[in-house]
């Protein structure tokens, strides 16, 4: 924790958990507000199906190739420069797709949209453990964890209106004000959160030293795959909205709100309530709660999933339920990956997010389109996914007990 932070921001703790939050959010947001024009984009650029998928995959691995570095330069150079860069480079990215005119152009933009959005969302972790100790840390990963579940509700609505009414160009023109806007409010906003007595040196030796020292760490491995594998749980299906709900459950364009209404609902709930136990109850219980409700949830959804046909009374509230357990445990075990090595907080969070990005992206480009013709096969690949999480959690518990017992200093 940075000595100075009392000083560094005196405005409300909950307007900086927004500021972070938004900046968090543009990663999902670059996702999710596109995916509603595929149709459209594959029509004026030429693209197949398969095609439009790398647009996807493109970016999702180019965010996570990145996210190796965005917390090493930050350690190195400050929180600042790296966000600001960042937001630089997607918003020339931005303009890059809102011009392009064939598929591989767009996949080419996309990507270097993926390598730079990271920084959002690592650095912002770290700040949070700049700037305060771990209950109060706790709470505001929390917050952000609620703003931050906004995006995925937000994001296909926007796309949504913005190509039917203005076509696809418009949607990327609109990331490129948010890009704009968010950098304009992060220089004006953001302070410095690492201290100059923190700073490591930047030189490729010591970068490949503080690699080793996480990536050879069986608790940081454990950490990471507990945090990052079980959201692909619940990603999974945002990933096949058009087909699991358009195809699966019969539901209109439309009507294709209620889905992110519900679950953001969800991560929002879980996130309030995890702020809310934060000092209250050992992290690892939290952890243990968040797992058990994944656990029970995904086991009854792919129950009810190979014994009835998947019906939209009732195929959603799984999910939602999913999403509040997920979003109750990974506000902790996220400080759990950033207190490891304290010296290291940010190269701990580009790790962390590597791990759930790659993740995401084999989710993405393999797994979602194998299963995504079947509800049940959807329900046994969410499920399966946590259980590598829960897996990851229950050894490091056995192995390592004291982990989670007590919140770090």
């Amino acid at each position: 924790m940075n000595p100075d932070a009392h000083q560094l921001w005196r405005a409300p703790r909950w307007a900086l958990a927004v500021l972070l939050a938004v900046l968090g959010m543009l990663g999902p947001f670059s996702i999710d507000t596109y995916i509603p024009a595929f149709s459209g984009i594959a029509q004026s650029l030429g693209a197949t199906p398969v095609e439009m998928q790398q647009t996807l995959s493109a970016y999702l691995f180019g965010y996570a190739f990145m996210n190796l570095f965005h917390g090493a330069l930050a350690d190195s150079f400050g929180r600042r420069p790296v966000v600001l860069w960042g937001l630089a480079a997607f918003t020339l990215a931005s303009v890059g797709c809102a011009l392009s005119q064939s598929i591989g152009h767009l996949v080419f933009f996309r990507a270097v949209q993926g390598l730079s959005t990271g920084a959002g969302i690592v650095v912002s972790r770290a700040v949070i453990r700049d700037m305060f100790p771990p209950a109060q840390a706790q709470q505001v990963m929390s917050q952000v964890t609620i703003y931050f579940g906004v995006a995925p509700a937000i994001a296909p609505i926007v796309g949504g209106w913005l190509f039917v009414h203005t076509g696809w160009h418009s949607i990327f023109w609109f990331l490129v004000a948010v890009g704009v806007v968010l950098w304009i409010a992060n220089f004006k906003l953001l302070p410095e959160t690492l201290h100059v007595t923190q700073r490591q040196p930047f030189n490729v030796r010591h970068l490949m030293r503080g690699y080793w020292q996480l990536g050879s760490s069986p608790s940081f491995l454990l950490l990471a795959l507990a945090s990052g594998v079980p959201f692909n749980g619940m990603f999974l299906y945002v990933l096949a909205a058009p087909v699991f709900l358009g195809t699966h459950l019969a539901l209109a364009p439309t009507e294709f709100f209620w889905f992110f209404v519900l679950n953001i609902g969800g991560i929002m709930l879980g996130a309030w309530l995890s702020g809310r136990l934060a000092g209250k109850i050992a992290p690892k219980q939290q952890i243990r709660h968040g797992f058990v409700i994944m656990l029970v949830i995904g086991v009854i959804n792919l129950v009810a999933n190979m014994l009835f046909k998947a019906n939209a009374s009732w195929a959603i509230f799984p999910i939602a339920v999913f999403a509040f357990g997920w979003a109750l445990m990974v506000p902790v075990v996220t400080l759990l990956v950033l207190d490891l090595y304290p010296e290291r907080r940010g190269m701990a969070s580009s790790l962390q997010a590597f791990i759930g990005s790659t993740a995401n992206g084999v989710v993405a480009g393999v797994i979602a389109p194998l299963v995504m013709h079947s509800t049940a096969a959807l329900a046994a690949a969410s499920l399966l996914m946590m259980c590598v999480g829960l897996v990851a959690w229950v050894y490091l518990h056995h192995r390592w007990p004291e982990i989670g017992r007590t919140a770090a200093d």
